[in-house]
């Protein structure tokens, strides 16, 4: 049994000891960090997964981003872990499945991330070679999910934070 919550300020250290734990060293060095640099996370979509001792078994992150020349304000997920001790309990598709219901009910219409296709398909995510993030990216894995229908339509170019 696991409690989703908003991460608070408190949460701070132990959500970045589970990423640093859950991503190789130098996580902060890919192109997707420079859209997270000097903005303000999501705070309504950012979940903590507590367990039943109140240790942390997972978290999820939202950064606002506009994209392309209209600047169309859209969602960036990630990043999404899950303590080794509880990978394989569905937490991580309970963290995506309930944040983006959240983000659709808050009136956001789409969300972008760079991840594996495979995985985030069951989710709705779709490749979208239109979006261009900073380099170096994959553009295989650049991913797009419409919140609302026809969301992602004639979007493309150069995707930027954004302070809300």
């Amino acid at each position: 049994m696991f409690r989703l919550s908003p991460e608070a300020p408190d949460d701070e250290y132990e959500v970045e000891y589970l990423f640093d734990l859950s991503f190789a060293p130098g996580r902060q060095a890919l192109s997707s960090y420079r859209l997270r640099e000097g903005v303000d996370r999501v705070a309504d979509l950012s979940l903590v997964a507590r367990d039943t001792l109140d240790g942390v078994a997972g978290a999820i992150r939202f950064w606002p981003v506009t994209i392309g020349k209209t600047r169309k304000p859209g969602l960036l997920l990630g990043p999404v872990a899950v303590h080794p001790t509880h990978q394989g309990e569905g937490l991580g598709a309970s963290l995506i499945w309930d944040s983006l219901d959240r983000a659709r009910v808050a009136g956001w219409q789409r969300v972008i991330l760079v991840g594996d296709a495979p995985y985030y398909q069951r989710f709705g995510f779709h490749q979208n070679a239109a979006l261009k993030f900073p380099p170096p990216t994959n553009p295989d894995r650049v991913l797009a999910l419409e919140l609302v229908k026809d969301a992602m339509q004639g979007l493309s170019g150069k995707v930027r934070r954004f302070k809300l």
